[in-house]
């Protein structure tokens, strides 16, 4: 009764296995295309590539931070774009600032900081995932969607 069991625990794995590789899931080409490699480098070629010539307001060993305004189409607006010099340095900077509200696009030692349209565009070329500030912080004045009453 157990090899039965096995067996038939084997098979199904095999058919999820099969089902996922014939319905393209585990895997698109599409959703990689939509969203390019993230950018690495210093906080001067991270802006450049998206047309920016930084302002400096942080030059410090361990974070560099710049107010950018850029008017390209897609991310048209201010943003503020900050480097780090380690993981863990901006590990602990997202986590407090993100009781702020916001939108961020988080790349690898760098974050692009602004409003929805704007970080949503730089992902278009940047790449870097975009993650959503804490709205229960910032009562009134998070630049965030969600509404939240209480």
């Amino acid at each position: 009764m157990s090899l039965t069991r096995k067996r038939l625990a084997g098979a199904a794995a095999g058919a999820v296995v099969a089902l996922l590789a014939l319905t393209g899931c585990g895997g698109s080409d599409d959703a990689e295309a939509a969203v390019p490699k993230t950018a690495t480098g210093t906080l001067e070629h991270i802006a450049g590539e998206v047309g920016c010539k930084p302002d400096m307001q942080t030059d410090a060993d361990t974070i560099r931070q710049a107010l950018c305004t850029n008017k390209d189409g897609d991310f048209d607006g201010k943003f503020v774009l900050a480097t780090f010099a380690t993981d863990r340095g901006q590990a602990e900077w997202l986590a407090g600032a993100k009781d702020y509200g916001g939108y961020y696009l988080v790349g690898r030692k760098w974050v692009a900081v602004g409003p929805k349209k704007t970080v949503g565009g730089l992902q278009g070329t940047l790449g870097g995932e975009m993650q959503e500030g804490s709205e229960h912080m910032n009562p009134g004045g998070s630049h965030n969607d969600g509404s939240h009453s209480g």
